[in-house]
């Protein structure tokens, strides 16, 4: 939902991160399921992770994100939000129009093998397809536009590490066919340094926010290797269940810590830097009360909802980064933690 997409003119190349390897803490959802599946669709194939597997869990990430509930002014079980023209069902119907254009991603990056202007190119050109599925699919709101580019270039990531790394068939193993969070964020960002040599000025939202208040965005988010999703996101999920906290609200905690240091352009866009301190200090305070598993959090919680509703604003970057997040949760090896 937020608004920056494949359709972002890029800046010229630069320098991706190399990215420390990513152990993280026990998760519900553990890498030897997530590998074990893959293996035994990858027995007499030399493509571990299909192109139809990877969209069917960009998928799910969305769906997932989308559900949780309650998220402060976003678009969930309960309502709108703060989104006059966006419901859950409308969520629903952009995500799985959405499906083939993840997969026509994952494809060509497979294609190619490698990060490259052409890549760069080829997927911007399928992202602008896909948003026009996506609008198609939803009488022309903008569900997932930041989506697309956010999710996309992490699955066009597991698929250049997969055409990389794959193990012959009769040598597949679950160290060798499962992809590494750290190293899917570094390639993703490698790509992200390419300029879309074909792409049209635009002056979205997020554009006109990024310019004015001088943030660096989705475009710069992809082109840091996802900091928010794979360094605050993804180890304030795990923690969360190390402590034992339900599932929703483990995810609901890691989507506030992602508000607290995210220039979410949503906010900016809808509400100025008073939408943008609102969100970011009122998350902040939910974490500090306890977390929204906790009384005095979800008082907290509430609170920054109906903040961010006066304001009419809505956390809609940090929301396509927790989907971020819960896509990478499913490559995540289960048995360490990370610092």
């Amino acid at each position: 939902m937020a608004p920056a997409a494949l359709l972002e003119r890029s800046e010229p190349p630069c320098v991706s991160p190399v990215l420390p390897a990513l152990p993280v803490l026990p998760a519900r959802a553990t890498r030897d399921d997530f590998c074990s599946t893959a293996l035994a669709d990858a027995r007499g194939s030399e493509a571990p992770f299909s192109d139809a597997q990877l969209a069917r869990w960009a998928l799910a990430a969305l769906i997932d994100e989308a559900e949780l509930t309650p998220k402060p002014a976003l678009v969930d079980r309960r309502g709108s939000g703060a989104h006059r023209d966006l419901d859950l069902a409308t969520m629903r119907r952009s995500a799985h129009a959405l499906e083939p254009t993840f997969a026509a991603l994952a494809r060509a990056a497979r294609r190619r093998g490698e990060a490259s202007a052409l890549l760069r190119t080829e997927l911007a050109q399928i992202g602008r397809a896909g948003e026009q599925q996506m609008m198609r699919a939803t009488g022309g709101s903008n569900a997932h536009r930041g989506a697309i580019w956010i999710i996309g270039l992490l699955v066009a990531g597991v698929a250049l590490q997969m055409s990389a790394s794959a193990p012959t068939p009769i040598r597949l193993s679950r160290a060798a066919i499962c992809p590494d969070p750290a190293r899917v964020c570094a390639l993703a960002a490698r790509i992200a340094c390419f300029p879309d040599r074909f792409a049209a000025a635009t002056d979205s939202h997020g554009e006109r926010a990024r310019q004015r208040y001088r943030v660096g965005g989705a475009r710069r988010e992809a082109q840091d290797g996802f900091p928010h999703a794979l360094d605050i996101g993804l180890p304030a999920l795990h923690a969360a269940r190390a402590r034992g906290i339900d599932e929703n609200a483990a995810r609901l905690d890691a989507l506030l810590a992602i508000m607290t240091t995210l220039d979410d352009t949503c906010l900016l866009h809808r509400a100025g830097l008073a939408g943008l301190h609102a969100g970011q200090r009122g998350a902040q305070r939910v974490l500090d009360a306890g977390g929204s598993s906790t009384h005095a959090g979800r008082a907290a919680l509430d609170a920054l909802e109906r903040e961010l509703l006066t304001l009419n604003a809505s956390p809609g970057g940090a929301a396509d980064l927790l989907a971020a997040t819960l896509f990478l949760d499913m490559l995540a090896p289960r048995d360490a933690g990370r610092s």
